[in-house]
């Protein structure tokens, strides 16, 4: 999710009540946080310490309130005598995903830089492709450690996606959509106008390989930067999209997996890992190394060449589809010579495996250790794990998150960003894993955040009506640190497959240390189908999505306002997306609540199946598709009990969301609307499931939602 930066007053902007911290009169000296400085937090997005652990590249992400929009900016940090330096890498505001080159000299990335100087070339961009069709393409660039300005290493009119430095850091392998020629498109608009062809305009990826040893002479030369044909070679052309490329470390193989080309996920097809085998040729075609009923998230290769590591958003390697937690997997390689067939699990072995929680990060360290971010409750901690088999250990350090690890590739050194609830987020570095506890800190972006009075918190359990034990979050208003008797706001995350924990943030999807410093009590639930908590408590909410959690939600809330801590006059319920769609169906089981706030969730199951793009995922909840299951995708809906509802709702949503159709928002306002509830319904123009276009989306968003569960929770 978006976090933005950049101060500018927002009229009308609110005030927020102080904190205190664990000394109270220190912390009475601490001005409290506004709104406007929550919306100027600085998001790190992608953190890579060179393979001689001599530097850090990190990627933030930031908001320019002038230009409406969110940049995205590469800085770079010298290990030296002292503290080291930090400075920024460039400058242009659209460059991201920083990587590498072996030999520690050359960093490429991601850019869009060069879009507004594209455009009115004469080239007639394919309206058959509408959902890329306002996207400008997005190119790799190249930038020397060493000083000098970024250089394009790829062109055209289709974006890169995937890309991996050669062993010699003189070239780099990256994928992009099957090019089309002039004549192709011409040909394309002359018969289909601006015709939407759904399926029939997808097409797979190509592999190319580009020489930037090449494209550098020549641009030294004097050479025009945009021609880059003749160092550029295609490697192989898949039939779906690539979403990742590593190679290994002797040069020899390329690993990638692959995605549904597009990119909505309808079935466990096109998922799959491959890799390419550089012989004389320069290039054999793809072999399939890894076909499970998973979705590929990361791949690296382990250090004996041989092995793939990598990671998954959902699904089961081991056996039948199922929405476990996240785990990490090696396979190997030479899979068929060893005795099993390409592709099959066998060939598969399972990393940290008496692990009860969810990996969510993971590198592997100049020794071939595995080095992990898992969560175990509202901890998200860093593990090693020597060799397969051996001990899966937690390393010391700090209480609270840790994420975006970051291992050299030939010394001890890692980099990682790390928060809690009372430490903004920062980058640190290490000189070993064994020594997180000593990291130093790289970074200061988010300093305001520590000179300001911050929220303090703490896990807080309740039993579920069938005996399970269930945690959440409990985050306290300024000052009030175990009080009682709170006006409660409960904020549920989405996912489901997520959890909240012990960490700092601060945008317009997580703005619980907002609302608290605003006097709310924050009660964060882990309900049943969270991560963290073991995979049948994850997989506890199917096929009932929303009755079970809700339940599991209504019930901590039962035990809040039992103990004393929540006031049952003055409650409020939130969430966005998973979130929202709970919200729904907990206003339709309760009246306790007197506000809520709700964004991009459903309150029907059958039309939302057929408009997103997570469609397989939906019928896995619901226990089959709406033909298949018809009693679980209405038993499961809140528009069936729309009549029970009394709570004033504000709703939300992205003009263009896919995830979750943007007609469920409309269907929600119009049913509460003729049944006169009190609502308000915010549409944001051009904005997807994710506020990232226009940062001021996200912060009207928050402003207008704090403003409803006041006027009506409080009042």
């Amino acid at each position: 999710m978006r976090r933005p930066s950049f101060v500018l007053a927002i009229a009308g902007s609110l005030l927020v009540c102080g904190f205190a911290l664990r000394r109270p009169a220190e912390a009475q000296q601490k001005p409290p946080i506004t709104l406007d400085e929550f919306f100027n937090s600085v998001d790190f997005t992608t953190v890579r310490v060179s393979p001689d652990g001599s530097a850090v590249a990190i990627a933030t992400e930031r908001t320019d309130w002038e230009a409406n929009r969110y940049r995205d900016d590469l800085w770079l940090y010298r290990a030296g005598a002292g503290d080291g330096a930090l400075a920024p890498l460039t400058q242009s505001g659209h460059d991201h995903s920083p990587q590498w080159s072996p030999d520690s000299r050359w960093i490429a990335f991601f850019s869009d830089r060069a879009a507004e100087k594209s455009k009115g070339d004469g080239d007639e961009e394919d309206e058959s492709e509408s959902s890329e069709k306002s996207e400008p393409p997005e190119h790799l660039y190249v930038i020397s450690t060493f000083g000098g300005e970024a250089f394009p290493a790829s062109e055209g009119d289709e974006s890169v996606h995937a890309f991996a430095w050669s062993a010699d850091s003189r070239s780099i392998f990256f994928a992009t959509k099957h090019p089309r020629s002039k004549e192709e498109k011409a040909a394309h608009k002359k018969e289909w106008k601006d015709v939407i062809r759904y399926r029939e305009s997808e097409r797979g990826d190509e592999i190319f390989r580009v020489d930037v040893a090449a494209v550098e002479s020549a641009r030294a030369k004097g050479a025009p930067a945009s021609d880059l044909a003749p160092a550029t070679h295609e490697i192989a052309a898949v039939s779906e999209r690539v979403s990742q490329l590593d190679i290994s470390p002797n040069g020899e193989r390329l690993a990638f997996f692959t995605e549904p080309r597009s990119e909505r996920e309808e079935s466990l097809d096109p998922y799959a890992i491959y890799v390419i085998e550089f012989g004389a040729t320069g290039a054999a075609t793809p072999r399939l190394v890894s076909h499970t009923a998973a979705v590929y998230e990361h791949v690296h290769w382990a250090k004996d060449n041989r092995h793939i590591f990598f990671s998954y958003l959902y699904g089961s390697v081991e056996g039948p589809y199922e929405d476990a937690q996240q785990r990490v997997y090696w396979v190997d390689a030479d899979a068929a010579s060893a005795g099993h067939a390409e592709g099959a699990p066998g060939a598969h072995a399972r990393w940290a495996a008496d692990f009860s929680g969810a990996i969510l990060d993971f590198a592997v360290l100049s020794t071939g250790e595995l080095f992990a971010a898992g969560q175990l409750g509202t901890e998200v901690q860093a593990y090693t794990q020597p060799a397969l088999g051996q001990n899966f250990s937690k390393c010391a350090g700090w209480p609270g998150v840790y994420e975006k690890l970051s291992a050299a590739a030939h010394t001890s050194r890692v980099a990682f960003v790390y928060s809690a609830l009372d430490r903004p987020s920062e980058v640190y570095l290490a000189e070993s894993a064994a020594e997180i506890a000593k990291a130093r800190p790289l970074t200061s972006f988010n300093r305001l955040f520590a000179e300001r009075a911050l929220p303090q918190g703490k896990p807080y359990r309740w039993t579920a009506d069938d005996g399970t034990t269930v945690e959440g979050m409990l985050v306290y208003p300024p000052g009030k640190m175990d009080a009682k008797n709170l006006p409660t706001f409960t904020f549920i995350h989405g996912g489901p497959e997520e959890s909240d924990a012990n960490y700092f943030e601060a945008d317009w999807y997580k703005w619980g240390i907002l609302a608290a410093t605003n006097g709310w009590l924050v009660f964060e639930p882990n309900y049943r189908g969270s991560v963290g908590y073991g995979d049948a408590f994850a997989l506890g909410i199917i096929p009932h999505i929303v009755s079970r959690p809700g339940k599991d939600i209504l019930e901590g809330v039962d035990a809040l306002v039992k103990e004393g801590i929540a006031d049952p006059n003055h409650l409020a319920v939130g969430g966005y997306s998973y979130g929202g769609y709970m919200t729904n169906w907990l206003i339709t089981q309760t009246t306790r609540f007197k506000a809520a706030v709700t964004g991009a969730g459903a309150v029907e199951n059958v039309i939302n199946w057929g408009n997103d793009d997570t469609t397989m995922d939906d019928a896995y909840f619901l226990g089959g598709k709406p033909w298949e299951a018809k009693a679980n995708y209405e038993a499961e809906a809140a528009i069936w009990q729309i009549d029970k509802v009394t709570t004033p709702t504000l709703v939300v949503g992205g003009e263009d969301d896919v995830r979750v159709y943007v007609g469920e928002q409309y269907l929600l306002e119009r049913a509460l609307f003729t049944r006169g509830i009190p609502t308000t319904l915010l549409i944001f123009p051009g904005e997807g499931h994710s506020l990232e276009k226009n940062p001021w989306h996200g912060k009207i968003k928050v402003r207008e939602e704090l403003k409803w569960i006041e006027k009506y929770a409080l009042h």
